[in-house]
């Protein structure tokens, strides 16, 4: 995704969008799957933790970046395409190799609707499923 693009989509989302910020946006855009703190870590040597933290907070609270929490080492974020600011229309099914490790999108399969009992109120859904991706089996 191009940088204007980003640009436009975190001022769509009302965030302000600083160098470290479009950086943090084009490595979760460009991986093709969603990333751990720790990979963003690695993929921005030049942006601290508490920065990285910060900045995925923020995204979060904007609903700028999908959070996941995986089966494997926690929780991982993606870039969301939402175009609207206050919930995501981009949700989709999410698939985690229990070989390598890595969580990828099927964004071709959306999340079903479920019903919950009334009383509750669903503020978010998760779709995984587990197995064995095609480049392990």
């Amino acid at each position: 995704m191009e940088d204007s693009t980003l640009i436009s989509l975190m001022e769509h989302h009302g965030v302000k969008p600083t160098a470290n910020r479009i950086l943090i946006a084009r490595a979760l855009s460009g991986a093709g799957r969603p990333m751990s703190m720790t990979e963003l870590e690695e993929r921005l040597e030049t942006i601290d933790k508490s920065n990285v933290f910060r900045t995925l907070t923020l995204f979060r609270d904007a609903h700028l970046v999908h959070v996941l929490e995986d089966a494997g080492d926690g929780v991982r974020y993606e870039l969301c395409h939402s175009h609207h600011d206050d919930e995501d229309d981009d949700v989709h099914v999410h698939f985690y190799c229990e070989k390598c490790h890595r969580t990828l999108c099927l964004e071709d399969i959306p999340v079903p609707p479920v019903s919950v009992p009334e009383g509750f109120e669903s503020h978010t859904v998760s779709y995984l499923l587990k197995g064995i991706c095609p480049d392990c089996r």
